[in-house]
C-alpha cells in the first residue's frame, strides 16, 4: 500500500488506480493533513459548488497545503466540457504530482476516469468500466455518458 492511499485509510471507496493519484469519497480534515504529509500536491473534487460539505472546502484544502481544483460533475447530465476539462487536468498532473480525486462517495470519480483511462491509458471499454466501478462508480448514467464521450472523441 502506498503512503497515499495510507492517509485516506476510512475514507469511502479510497482506492490507487493509478501510480500518484488516490480516489474516494468525501474527505475529512484528518485526510488533508495526512495526505499533505504523504506527499499529495493536488485536491481534484468533482462536486457541484451547492453540494453539502462538512466545512468549506477550498479553504480547508488550501490551508492543509495542498491545490484545490473544482470540476463540478453534477448529478444529472454530463457535457462534454466536463469531460474536456476532466481530461486535460489529470492529464497535466498525472505523473507530475500526487493527486486525490473525489467527490461525495467516490461514484463520479470513476465517470471522470474513464477517458483518461481509455483515451491515455489505452484501455478497453471493458477494462475502463471494470476499473471505473472498482473506484466506486455506481451509476449506470454516469458510465454510459463517459463511454459516449470517449466514443465521440474517437469517431471525430
Amino acid at each position: 500500500m502506498s503512503e497515499l492511499l495510507d492517509a485516506i485509510t476510512g475514507l469511502a471507496n479510497a482506492c490507487e488506480p493509478l501510480p500518484g493519484i488516490v480516489t474516494g469519497g468525501q474527505p475529512t480534515a484528518e485526510h488533508l493533513a495526512a495526505l499533505k504529509r504523504a506527499g499529495c500536491d493536488v485536491v481534484l473534487d468533482l462536486r457541484e459548488p451547492m453540494e453539502p460539505r462538512p466545512y468549506r472546502a477550498p479553504d480547508a484544502v488550501r490551508a492543509a497545503g495542498l491545490e484545490y481544483v473544482n470540476i463540478p460533475f453534477g448529478q444529472g447530465e454530463i457535457g462534454d466540457a466536463t469531460f474536456e476539462a476532466a481530461l486535460r487536468t489529470v492529464r497535466e498532473l498525472s505523473g507530475r504530482k500526487r493527486v486525490l480525486v473525489h467527490c461525495s462517495s467516490g461514484s463520479r470519480v470513476g465517470a471522470a476516469l474513464i477517458p483518461y483511462l481509455m483515451l491515455d491509458k489505452g484501455m478497453s471499454e471493458e477494462d475502463a468500466v471494470a476499473e471505473a466501478m472498482r473506484v466506486g462508480m455506481r451509476d449506470a448514467g454516469l458510465m454510459q455518458a463517459a463511454v459516449d464521450y470517449v466514443r465521440r472523441k474517437t469517431t471525430r
